[in-house]
């Protein structure tokens, strides 16, 4: 399969098969404003731990908060205890999320150390009954997202897509590298190739090293996947399901001068500033800089100026006073 236009989750209507993955401590309210923008088919909320929901914990549901124009809109949850699935998928539910779905892919230990996460694939039968007590608990698309498996010894994703798909999930997103390789070395795109050619009725998305159109190109080509989940690649690029759009659609190739991102930046920490403290939106504005920057040359001082800047206005001098002109944006847009 590749680009389409209008995309079924069950009875959920997307505008089209390019998800945005939930990415811890940067998806979020600012970061999915500017998603929007772009009208990705489907983003989601940061990752939130089961426990944490059903104890209502106040800052787990504030990584949870969006605005009624966001939808569709997803959330990720994370646990390895069946037993409580059923309630947490309901409390997303009843916050009004679109989707939920099921984080089996997180290689972080301090995620992984309870058994959740990536650590997950090793007991792939627990999947299942996670994934069952989510289905029988909501009526909205469940989904799941898992990696190649835990290490090159132990690839099992197709096994994990015939477990997704008989516990009724209705998505299955693989990334093509182990738990151990984190995000080292190149995502194997075999392996989500064989996971599209074992699925029945459950949809497989690609997820990856989709960072331009001609990843995401390659992406579809190769896998035939169902549709594609892009992740890091998101970060200093909302438009990025845009371009991958206009691609598929017209041909056309996007070129973003500097002024642009500039213009992007801006907007992003406006939108930073309207949520968080000066304290915490300092602290966000130094990493969403380098997300923006970091396909641009001739930056590097003002790369520097900004972590060091001491408050957020000073940034913004920063960004306004800079000859964007004289610096250039790397692109590689061929396919």
């Amino acid at each position: 399969m590749s680009f389409k236009k209008k995309f079924y989750l069950g009875s959920l209507e997307l505008s089209n098969n390019i998800f945005y993955a939930p990415l811890a401590g940067c998806s979020d309210l600012a970061f999915r404003k500017m998603s929007k923008i772009y009208d990705p088919g489907l983003f989601f909320c940061e990752m939130v731990k089961m426990d944490a929901l059903i104890r209502y914990d106040p800052n787990t549901f504030r990584l949870l908060d969006y605005t009624k124009d966001m939808h569709p809109i997803g959330a990720q949850i994370c646990g390895s205890k069946p037993e409580i699935a059923y309630h947490s998928a309901k409390i997303i539910e009843d916050l009004g999320f679109d989707v939920i779905d099921l984080n089996c892919g997180c290689p972080v230990d301090k995620v992984t150390k309870d058994g959740s996460g990536s650590a997950l694939l090793s007991h792939p039968e627990r999947i299942g009954e996670i994934l069952h007590e989510m289905v029988a608990a909501v009526k909205i698309p469940v989904t799941v997202k898992i990696r190649a498996g835990y290490d090159d010894q132990s690839v099992n994703a197709p096994e994990i897509v015939t477990i997704a798909e008989k516990a009724g999930a209705k998505c299955i997103t693989v990334h093509g590298r182990t738990r151990k390789q984190a995000y080292k070395g190149l995502a194997d795109r075999d392996v989500i190739k064989e996971c599209k050619a074992r699925a029945n009725t459950i949809y497989v998305f690609g997820n990856g090293d989709i960072f331009d159109v001609p990843s995401a190109h390659h992406m579809f080509e190769h896998t035939e996947c169902d549709g594609i989940v892009i992740s890091r690649g998101s970060m200093g690029q909302p438009w990025i399901a845009d371009d991958i759009r206009r691609y598929y659609e017209s041909g056309e190739v996007v070129e973003r001068d500097t002024n642009a991102i500039k213009e992007h930046l801006l907007k992003h920490f406006q939108y930073i500033l309207e949520y968080k403290s000066e304290r915490k939106a300092l602290l966000e504005m130094r990493k969403v800089g380098c997300w923006y920057l970091k396909n641009c040359v001739g930056v590097k001082q003002i790369r520097q100026e900004l972590n060091k800047a001491s408050s957020t206005q000073d940034m913004l001098d920063l960004i306004h006073n800079f000859s964007w002109e004289e610096s250039n944006e790397r692109t590689t847009c061929a396919v």
